[in-house]
């Protein structure tokens, strides 16, 4: 290797070694500098400059602090018969703004189906699409509408199929049980192999007899 080519590459080497290094700390000073936002009014209104000896980064921490416990506390109060009355009317006066519940609404559906991801699916399963011996990873959500067993004869399901690595995106199928197969995988690890484009999976559950079984 001559002197040139052993320069550049060495130059790429620690090229590559550096621009990740880079990138995540340019991210995590942008990510502080929008929190700040929210840290210094908290800081500047509750005065906390003077109760950590004039230390600026120490009342940056307790308002931290404080803004994560009245966060817990605002939750803690929606889970209960008062606050779910009071947030539930503050949501209906919202809803009558035309731009605004639309922001809203849509940023709420957001949320809660991050939240709430884990328990509102009933179980994991494969159903071949979009076209046979090809399996996709469904989230079997509940029993379809009885109209539509009425159309198809039979009882149906309602599958969710999520993108990946997008899985608040997706397409619902109504599927009977001959064209569902039943895995064992919970609704988390499912998830878990969705977001990651099938990095997260492991072999450590064999779902092929079940597979077997639902084909015959």
């Amino acid at each position: 290797m001559t002197f040139s080519a052993r320069i550049k590459s060495s130059f790429l080497a620690g090229l590559i070694l550096l621009t990740p290094l880079v990138v995540t700390l340019y991210i995590l000073r942008l990510l502080v500098n929008w929190s700040l936002q929210f840290v210094n009014p908290v800081v500047q209104g509750t005065r906390l400059t003077q109760y950590t000896a004039n230390i600026e980064i120490v009342a940056q921490v307790l308002a931290v602090v404080l803004i994560l416990g009245a966060i817990t506390v605002l939750g803690y109060l929606a889970q209960q018969r008062i606050g779910r009355e009071m947030f539930g009317n503050l949501g209906r006066v919202v809803n009558v703004i035309p731009l605004v519940s639309t922001i809203y609404v849509g940023v709420r559906q957001v949320a809660n189906s991050l939240v709430d991801r884990d328990t509102a699916y009933e179980s994991v399963v494969l159903v071949e699409y979009p076209r046979e011996n090809i399996y996709s990873i469904g989230l079997v959500t509940g029993e379809s509408p009885t109209v539509a067993e009425d159309v198809a004869g039979q009882q149906l399901h309602n599958v969710f199929l999520p993108h990946s690595p997008n899985p608040t995106a997706g397409r619902l199928v109504l599927l009977p049980d001959d064209q569902i197969h039943e895995i064992d995988m919970s609704v988390r690890r499912g998830m878990r192999l969705i977001v990651t484009s099938g990095i997260g999976t492991d072999k450590t559950t064999s779902t092929l007899p079940k597979l077997e079984r639902s084909a015959e």
